[in-house]
């Protein structure tokens, strides 16, 4: 019917239909003449007064509505009267598939915060690793024998960083940590340095503490290696998939807002 309507002034209707006949897209002139008099369908109707209500509700609320909150801001909606003064009287219940159907069709998708593409936080190296020494035993008997590191991502409004973070086991004390916008060597270096300088500022002496990571190229650089090796720190590799080789550090990351990875960070300088 459209390419019909797009074409039927320069064409006609006739010419048209007999040439899409002749394609095997029948179509006869008296079928285009009865579909364009025929009234619409209640659901054409429906969806027509529905589309006029989202898309004042969307440009209403700065066009950053999704199919959440657009199905329940129409179904929070009030009837207006006739001199436009709410009525308490709601609009019928829509459901949120009809919402969503609707919002499709007329090309609308919610803002969303930043690049929600997951970022990749372990890229595996693949040289020799060291051995797990922990085997799934985050415990520690005292400080400064036992540290575990890793790097999880935050979300911004301008996109995600990357965060690495050094945890003691003993006193589950996060000893060094760093962001930054890329998934560098430097980034697991400089939140080691830092802790490292923390506790060697405090007296205490590293040699012979166990530091373990996940299987990622950062933590098997070779200066980053080469820097656990001059303190005399032991270097530790948790097995391939493991989900247990850092579920002590997670739990630290949850403890405040501001440590959470599903924590919505307004800007990578706030972050």
């Amino acid at each position: 019917m459209a390419y019909v309507d797009q074409h039927k002034e320069e064409f006609g209707v006739e010419p048209i239909c007999t040439v899409l006949t002749d394609a095997d897209a029948k179509i006869a002139p008296s079928t285009y003449y009865a579909a364009k008099t025929r009234p619409p369908s209640p659901r054409a109707v429906t969806d027509a007064a529905l589309d006029e209500r989202i898309v004042a509700l969307f440009e209403d609320n700065y066009r950053v509505y999704g199919v959440r909150k657009m199905w329940k801001a129409l179904n929070r909606q009030q009837l207006l009267d006739e001199h436009g003064a709410p009525t308490g009287d709601t609009y019928p219940a829509v459901a949120r598939c009809t919402v969503a159907r609707r919002m499709r069709a007329l090309g609308l998708r919610g803002a969303t915060a930043g690049d929600h593409k997951k970022p990749r936080t372990t890229i595996p190296a693949t040289d020799h690793r060291p051995e797990d020494a922990l085997n799934r035993d985050f415990s520690a008997a005292a400080p400064n024998t036992r540290w575990v590191a890793d790097i999880t991502y935050v979300p911004t409004w301008v996109g995600f960083v990357y965060v690495a973070f050094v945890l003691d086991l003993f006193s589950r004390r996060i000893v060094g940590w760093r962001v930054s916008a890329s998934l560098r060597t430097d980034l697991a270096l400089d939140a080691l340095e830092q802790g490292i300088w923390a506790r060697q500022h405090e007296g205490h002496d590293l040699a012979g503490l166990i530091h373990h990571s996940d299987r990622g190229v950062q933590y098997l650089a070779i200066r980053y290696t080469e820097r656990l090796e001059e303190l005399g720190i032991i270097a530790s590799v948790g097995s391939k998939g493991d989900s247990y080789d850092t579920q002590s550090i997670m739990g630290s990351w949850m403890a405040g807002p501001e440590l959470d990875p599903s924590y919505d960070w307004r800007s990578q300088l706030t972050a």
